[in-house]
């Protein structure tokens, strides 16, 4: 019976409910994703007061705003969802991520109303983070409890392509845009029209969830009087349901995370932020790769239905872990070749007094640079590049190559002789480089494109390993009465916390250690924790009946 039904044609009916719960859930994944995708532009608009090292890191931070507030909203909607039912629940917050979004396009920036900007904005992406919290957990329940068994990992692959789809297409409607204003008037105003547009998607998305009916095993339940009257005490008030929250967090949700995060976001901001790939080339390249890689999400769910979930997704997890460097490293040969050629010829080394030198990351804008450590560093932070760190007595100096540079301390300096010091420095540090072959941005004529494609594409595959199987097995992991909290907890915690850091932490470690390739230590540590308290914790779950978990 089991084979009959897992071989059956999808129906009509199980069409129009994936059809449905994923182009919603497209268009929210689109909203959140259009301020990571702007992030660079955002920054300079919102977070202007600010260095330029801080101002993006900042930016960031105010992207991963969003992803802190994640798992307060999969509490307070997945509460709802357990009591009152998936429809009614992530109708709601699609209405709160779409007005949001649709605010920020409106938004007054700093040069307008100060402070009150970057506020406003970072209340937004809260709002936003909190409906997102809720989103995902409802679509993949929704989907899951209308899945024949044998079929879920398939079905519910489809929900797990709608965050690269909606990823895919802001890039498209901010290239778009980009390329027919052109990049000033993109920076000065056009960056608003791509959140103005959301206000359509989400009068189709409310019109789509509005048509649809409640899921089969919660109506049922609910007929019979078993729904959960306190889906929180339930999900992490009692042991044997905390430990699973726990252990699919730390054995699943959290590596998934940073491969995901790793793969799509962090490649785009290493292509425009090391290697300097303007951003409507970068924006193409993730796209291609983003085409070639999403239907991997359908081939690993519908493979997880045969030989299970977990072996996919801890495969997913090692060889990420394994392969990181060597793919980055390739990636910025093929990118900039030139500045490779430059880093392996003529090697920059700052030797500097360590008790000198301060830590890199100035969110607020308030802390002073002022020793000749922390200023040589913050010049060579703010031409993106790569450098080694020596201890040393005296002041700082920049080696590049043969070439040596003096640093100096601006402490007790005159205004204007700082100025005067700090243009002087600057200059030849520029002059340096470019006498070093340090490229001020990537040549277009040499990049190479299907080199950047086939690599991004491969860290694409390596999200659909981790990402495809992932909302089956969260489903199955609990029953029905507490499943839509239980599950998106865990889920909102590992990529809201685990994964939505993942930019601004691993920008923040390039920061302080000087090397563009260490923020990468962060997920690959991540996701060995993964794979190692999966492989020995978290139990496989494809053939689980959850209707018979309630």
């Amino acid at each position: 019976m089991a084979t009959a039904v897992a071989t059956a044609p999808m129906t009509k009916e199980e069409r129009k409910v994936i059809f449905a719960s994923s182009l919603g859930t497209v268009f929210e994944w689109y909203d959140f994703y259009l301020y990571g995708t702007l992030a660079v532009i955002i920054g300079n608009q919102f977070f202007s007061a600010l260095d330029p090292a801080s101002r993006t890191i900042f930016s960031l931070l105010a992207f991963a705003a969003g992803f802190v507030v994640r798992p307060f909203g999969a509490i307070v909607f997945g509460r709802l969802g357990d009591m009152i039912g998936r429809k009614y629940t992530f109708l709601v917050t699609i209405l709160i991520m779409g007005l949001s979004t649709f605010i920020v396009g409106v938004l007054p920036t700093y040069s307008s109303i100060g402070v009150a900007a970057p506020i406003i904005l970072i209340g937004l992406r809260m709002l936003q983070g909190l409906a997102l919290g809720g989103e995902y957990g409802g679509a993949a329940t929704y989907v899951a409890e209308h899945s024949p068994h044998g079929r879920r990992g398939a079905y519910t692959s489809w929900i797990q392509t709608t965050a690269t789809v909606g990823l895919f297409l802001s890039l498209v409607v901010i290239l778009g845009v980009r390329t027919t204003l052109g990049e000033k008037d993109f920076a000065d105003w056009g960056w608003r029209i791509p959140f103005l547009v959301s206000i359509f998607l989400l009068a189709i998305s409310v019109w789509i969830r509005l048509s649809m009916n409640e899921s089969p095993a919660f109506k049922k339940m609910k007929e019979e009087g078993r729904t959960s009257k306190a889906p929180l005490t339930e999900s992490f008030g009692q042991w044997k349901n905390l430990k699973i929250v726990i252990l699919a967090l730390l054995g699943l949700t959290a590596g998934q995370a940073v491969v995901w995060y790793t793969g799509q976001f962090y490649a785009l901001f290493f292509l425009t932020g090391a290697l300097k790939v303007d951003g409507a080339t970068a924006n193409i390249l993730i796209a291609a790769s983003l085409v070639i890689g999403t239907p991997f999400f359908i081939v690993f769910g519908a493979l997880s239905d045969k030989i299970g979930r977990k072996p996919i997704i801890m495969a997913g997890c090692l060889i990420a872990a394994l392969t990181y460097f060597p793919l980055f490293k390739a990636l910025t040969e093929a990118a900039n070749p030139d500045l490779a050629k430059a880093q392996a010829a003529n090697k920059v080394v700052v030797t500097a007094d360590p008790k000198e030198c301060s830590f890199q990351f100035n969110p607020t804008g308030t802390a002073k640079f002022t020793s000749s450590c922390d200023i040589a560093k913050q010049v060579l932070s703010g031409r993106s590049v790569s450098y080694e760190n020596v201890a040393g007595v005296g002041p700082a100096k920049i080696n590049i190559g043969e070439t040596v540079i003096e640093s100096y301390a601006s402490t007790g300096l005159p205004a204007e002789e700082a100025k005067k010091k700090d243009g002087e420095f600057k200059k030849a540090v520029g002059d340096a480089l470019k006498a070093a072959g340090y490229p001020e941005k990537a040549d277009p004529a040499k990049i190479d494109k299907v080199k950047i494609v086939l690599i991004l594409s491969l860290l694409v595959i390596y999200v659909t390993m981790v990402y495809g199987p992932i909302a089956a097995m969260l489903v199955e992991l609990f029953p029905t009465r507490i499943r839509y909290t239980s599950m998106s907890l865990p889920y909102h915690i590992g990529n809201g916390w685990f994964g939505g850091f993942l930019p601004a932490t691993a920008l923040a470690i390039v920061a302080q250690t000087g090397n563009m390739y260490n923020g990468l230590w962060y997920p690959i540590i991540v996701a060995l924790m993964t794979f190692v308290i999966g492989m020995l914790f978290v139990k496989e779950t494809k053939d689980v009946d959850i209707y018979a978990r309630d």
